[in-house]
């Protein structure tokens, strides 16, 4: 019963063309239930600070293997 469904769906999507397309994308999106604006701002802190961390990590091993690769081999 399921594949039906869905095969209707299909049928139904490609008949509907761009514009059906884009009018359910925005139904879509109005039944998403979204999170608070706190908890997106925090997350988005935590993943920026993450990301810097990382960002000065890999600077720091990079800088010390040039350096060691630059002392073995006299560039």
């Amino acid at each position: 019963m399921a594949t039906n469904k869905t095969t209707n769906n299909i049928a139904s999507a490609k008949n509907k063309g761009l514009r059906g397309f884009f009018r359910d994308l925005k139904f879509e999106f109005k039944r998403i239930t979204w999170a608070p604006k706190k908890d997106v701002k925090k997350a988005t802190e935590t993943v920026l600070i993450f990301c810097f961390v990382y960002m000065v990590i890999v600077g720091v091993f990079d800088y010390g293997f040039n350096n060691l690769f630059k002392l073995i081999f006299k560039l």
